[in-house]
């Protein structure tokens, strides 16, 4: 009955689903009355795929020089430079592909005097109009809902959360293991996102998978009553594992681009965002438990089990998924 949840996960957390978490990043800096830089970042598998995602700028823009590509850091990048008679404000700019892909994409206008507007484009929004005085509220907030989006859609960090609240007794024990891992990936996230650390991202994801899976059988162990280090102290795993993680989170931010002057606000509002999905993660899953209680609801055994499982068999596919990728590259 504890932990029924994944019922709720499973549909979601399909072993074999495929989300994109990096965002693309779209930036257009404003070089004269008229005139603009673009630089265009694509993720992309590899040296020789990128996402269909394409930039359709407003039709009386021109190409003052023509885009240059190259793969590069798990990512495709073009340069090129546009003019815009009477310039972007009040036009409208729009992302082509959204339906072949599950990606956003970031994206950032930059005034000659130094305002700068930044906002999300999804499927459900592909475009935006420019803005002639944009504020710092709609850059927080974006980078808030990037957080929030990150961690909510990152089914393998859900995932490890699940691991640790199915192993977890207690609620002093579970505050402690939370803000355990919540401190880990906050310094990983930091450093990663200011340039103090890095972290390839494949080997990385193939890592966290990797930690989950050694979440299976101590979910086990919990089970049979028996003990282990990660039973006896689950803060110490929380935050050991943390650490991988917040590498994790972080290439959802650093790898778009961001100016230096603007890491901060942008660290702030995402971690924000990071932190505000988890506890309303972790929330929504204390209340199920809680309801179940108090309606009295029995449970099948296997249904009880099913969470644990799930976790166990969706790390053991991100592992051998993820290393044989990273094998593939190593070739």
């Amino acid at each position: 009955m504890k932990f029924f949840l994944l019922s709720l996960l499973a549909v979601v957390a399909d072993c074999a689903f495929g989300h994109e978490l990096r965002p693309a990043f779209l930036q257009l800096r404003e070089t004269g009355p008229e005139t603009y830089e673009v630089l265009w970042k694509v993720p992309a598998r590899g040296d020789s795929e990128r996402l269909g995602l394409y930039v359709q700028l407003p039709e009386d823009c021109t190409n003052l020089t023509q885009p240059m590509g190259l793969f590069s850091g798990g990512a495709y990048i073009e340069h090129w430079s546009v003019r815009s008679p009477n310039g972007l404000t009040g036009k409208s700019i729009r992302i082509l592909g959204f339906s072949m892909t599950f990606t956003d994409v970031l994206v950032r206008l930059e005034r000659s005097n130094g305002a700068t507007q930044v906002l999300q484009l999804t499927a459900s929004t592909p475009s935006f109009l420019v803005d002639g005085t944009p504020g710092q509220l709609q850059m927080v907030s974006t980078y808030l809902k990037l957080g929030i989006e990150h961690i909510l859609l990152g089914v393998d960090h859900l995932l490890f959360v699940l691991g640790l609240l199915l192993i977890v007794r207690g609620r002093m024990m579970l505050l402690k293991t939370i803000t355990s891992f919540t401190l880990a990936h906050s310094i990983t996230l930091a450093a990663a996102t200011l340039g103090y650390a890095s972290a390839p991202l494949p080997p990385l994801n193939a890592a966290i998978a990797l930690s989950i899976l050694f979440l299976g059988p101590e979910i086990v162990r919990a089970w049979r009553g028996q003990t282990s280090l990660t039973i006896r102290y689950p803060w110490i795993v929380a935050f050991a594992f943390g650490l991988l993680h917040g590498f994790g989170f972080a290439s959802g931010l650093s790898t778009t681009g961001i100016p230096q002057a603007e890491l901060p606000i942008a660290l702030l509002s995402f971690h924000g965002g990071v932190e505000s999905g988890q506890v309303a993660f972790v929330t929504l899953a204390l209340l199920l438990v809680k309801s179940f209680h108090v309606l009295e609801i029995r449970w099948p055994i296997w249904v009880q089990r099913a969470p644990g499982y799930v976790v166990g068999a969706c790390g053991a596919f991100w592992t051998i998924e993820r290393t044989a990728s990273l094998l593939a590259i190593l070739r």
